[in-house]
């Protein structure tokens, strides 16, 4: 029987290939991604905690670390090594070891960044390192069912639509959401998933 480790949040992991490096979100990293928050707030339009303005951003640091603190969440920040820069946040979060399952999410990135094959490295470490490493049987990925770009980004990496849950969520602008739910499994990833996104990444 192979044998596989929890992730454990008091851990320090870092993620990296020759395009990103992930490393663990910390208090001190509101210097890199403040100019976000002030001059992209169109980052948090589908999103349920807005980190637009200094107080906003601090109240997502402050979140995303406490979570990380009580064993639920592991934010990353996101360092993209060809522009030599910092590009956005990204996490493992509802961490159920027993369960060999968590979620995949929170994740942006400054629009300087988007659309450059960063968010496929990105996905690929944290992927390979959830079923890999951990054994995860399963990933889970959701999202604003109106957000276009975000569905399809999580398609083009291999996730599988299990359904929307209607009216799910309040948005922040008022009204609620329907959540689109994607997914990958250990045996997707293995059965060539985790091989075809590889390959993209050359």
């Amino acid at each position: 029987m192979d044998h596989f480790e929890n992730i454990d949040c008091e851990q320090t992991y870092i993620l990296e290939d020759e395009r990103a490096l992930l490393r663990p979100l910390q208090p001190q990293d509101i210097d890199h991604l403040l100019p976000f928050a002030i001059h992209e707030p169109e980052l948090w339009k589908y999103s349920l905690i807005s980190a637009h303005g200094p107080e906003g951003m601090q109240l997502y640091l402050n979140l995303a670390i406490a979570n990380r603190e009580e064993g639920r969440e592991y934010p990353f920040i996101v360092y993209d090594k060809l522009k030599g820069a910092y590009a956005g946040c990204t996490r493992f979060y509802d961490i159920q070891n027993a369960y060999r399952t968590m979620q995949l999410g929170y994740t942006w990135y400054g629009a300087g960044f988007q659309g450059t094959g960063l968010n496929k490295h990105c996905k690929y470490l944290m992927l390979s390192f959830a079923f890999e490493r951990l054994g995860m049987e399963r990933i889970e990925f959701r999202a604003d069912n109106d957000n276009a770009r975000s569905v399809a980004a999580m398609k083009s990496l291999g996730c599988k639509v299990e359904g929307v849950l209607r009216s799910h969520l309040p948005r922040r602008q008022g009204g609620r959401r329907d959540s689109i739910i994607l997914s990958i499994l250990k045996a997707d990833w293995l059965g060539g998933v985790g091989a075809h996104l590889r390959n993209r990444l050359s």
